[in-house]
């Protein structure tokens, strides 16, 4: 089964005291947890240990494999701080230096593929997932990834002379609510969730 070691941590913890923490709800009979992820709302079932959310027409679908880790991790990990409002870049969190290089790299090339040419797209597709706007760059969005997880992404647009740039930028309490591998699952899971939005506005 997937995620097994995360489900065993999980079930050990007192669900109300993790529901604060996390900064979402715990519900009992049967033991789920309701959080919203990329402005979905996901119900962890701790009994069936599965995770899934609503469609519209009342169907349920599984999470998949990087939903469900990023939704675990953050619920054993999460930290009832306060937003640092402080941004910084991933590998200037504690251990990120060595973790964000090579294959673990941060997918700032797909961002400047798919906004490089048109940064105000980047607008367009993120009011879907409920961003706000920044006043960063050509475009720039923050968008609650979980509840205590903001990411600020920033694009700059290609010109005659220079290519395009992305950003992927974190609150500085980022890693105190992730572990920078499931930061970095949570990361690609938002990335591709604008890349499909783009790709669907044609």
């Amino acid at each position: 089964m997937a995620h097994e070691g995360l489900w065993e941590q999980l079930e050990k913890l007192d669900g109300i005291e993790t529901s604060q923490r996390a900064k979402c709800q715990y519900l009992e009979n049967p033991a789920r947890y309701t959080i919203t992820l990329l402005n979905t709302e996901y119900v962890v079932n701790l009994s069936g240990r599965n995770i899934f959310y609503i469609l519209s027409d009342s169907q349920q679908k599984e999470a998949q494999f990087l939903e469900q880790l990023c939704i675990l991790a953050y619920l054993i990990n999460a930290r009832d701080l306060p937003l640092a409002n402080k941004l910084v870049a991933g590998n200037t969190l504690p251990g990120g230096q060595f973790f964000f290089r090579g294959q673990h790299g941060l997918p700032t090339k797909k961002l400047e593929e798919a906004f490089g040419n048109n940064p105000e797209l980047l607008h367009q597709v993120s009011a879907q997932l409920d961003a706000e706007r920044c006043e960063f760059g050509d475009a720039s969005i923050r968008l609650n990834m979980l509840p205590r997880l903001p990411l600020t992404i920033v694009v700059w647009g290609r010109d005659e002379e220079f290519e395009a740039r992305a950003s992927i930028l974190f609150d500085q309490t980022a890693a105190s609510q992730l572990p920078l591998d499931a930061l970095l699952a949570a990361v690609n899971l938002t990335v591709g969730a604008l890349l499909k939005k783009a790709a669907e506005s044609g």
